[in-house]
């Protein structure tokens, strides 16, 4: 989280184990986080952790702040617990809990829940990580009114395979702070520093 580790797993828990205990260790204090699915819990967490890191970010109007996310494995963990659900015809039990997460945006849906966002919001699925797609479709937000700040990233979750990669953004009429000794070409928003920032 900005470059310092804010909690580390001991390894050998699985991803709900590792999820609850970065929970934890975030003090979130929201019920609402233990009925979601695996994907959701990685992007609540994720945006959670950069949202106090974020200067400014409470001061923002909530319809103003638009949340930009993409991954490669869509809802395909809920997908395929629903599929075992309904494939049985003699043990035909489909859940209304897990089916309402088979849509990958729903990730997008309870960060701007539990932050009670209005703003903007788009979800693409696209084979790999793609700096530009996020790069060019948040500027387009930030240069339409009323957006002033945006949430972009990548939230991926296929059986072992996860990652969180949450960054924020400003327009350039949010006023910025001006810190002796920061190169600004390193915060300019492109696709350069974006995909810096998602390697390291």
């Amino acid at each position: 989280m900005n470059d310092t580790l804010f909690f580390e797993g001991n390894g050998s828990e699985d991803l709900p184990a590792f999820l609850s205990a970065l929970y934890k260790k975030s003090e979130l204090n929201y019920p609402k986080f233990f009925k979601m699915d695996k994907l959701c819990k990685l992007g609540v967490l994720a945006s959670e952790l950069m949202i106090r890191t974020t200067t400014g970010f409470e001061e923002v109007p909530k319809n103003e702040i638009a949340l930009v996310l993409s991954n490669n494995a869509s809802s395909l963990e809920s997908d395929r617990t629903h599929a075992n659900a309904i494939s049985n015809k003699q043990n035909y039990f489909p859940s209304p809990s897990v089916f309402v997460y088979t849509l990958p945006n729903i990730v997008i849906g309870e960060i701007a829940i539990k932050h009670k966002i209005t703003g903007e919001n788009a979800f693409f699925v696209s084979e790999k990580f793609d700096a530009e797609l996020l790069q060019s479709y948040t500027d387009i937000l930030l240069h339409t009114k009323p957006t002033t700040l945006a949430i972009s990233g990548w939230v991926n979750l296929d059986g072992q395979s996860v990652e969180a990669f949450v960054y924020c953004v400003k327009n350039l009429n949010f006023k910025q702070e001006n810190t002796p000794g920061i190169n600004r070409d390193e915060h300019l928003h492109n696709s350069k520093n974006i995909q810096h920032l998602y390697s390291l």
